[in-house]
């Protein structure tokens, strides 16, 4: 089963697409992890780039602004193109099915 729960703050205000009758926005998560290192606390942050469709994404729009604790609920997507340099280009993201505002 392809399913991610991911809890972050938003890197960057929402930016939404509109297509013939349906919208996508897209905005990056930061996840933190806490490790101890030689007896210091240590936070490794890795970035999720994040996409929602249709009125997840409207949602989205009034919701993720910059620095915004929430909870993506989704699935992991792969997927590739060829760009403009001929070169095939992979990209992965969290397809979001559920967002929601962890800051009460």
């Amino acid at each position: 089963m392809n399913t991610v729960t991911l809890i972050g703050n938003a890197g960057k205000k929402a930016e939404v697409l509109n297509f013939d009758k349906n919208k996508k926005a897209v905005f990056s998560l930061a996840t933190n992890q806490k490790y101890q290192k030689n007896g210091q606390e240590m936070t490794k942050t890795e970035w999720h780039n994040v996409v929602a469709w249709g009125k997840l994404a409207e949602q989205c729009q009034g919701l993720i602004v910059k620095g915004k604790f929430v909870k993506i609920e989704g699935k992991i997507n792969y997927r590739n193109y060829t760009n403009k340099q001929n070169q095939k280009v992979y990209v992965t993201e969290i397809q979001a099915f559920k967002v929601e505002d962890m800051a009460g």
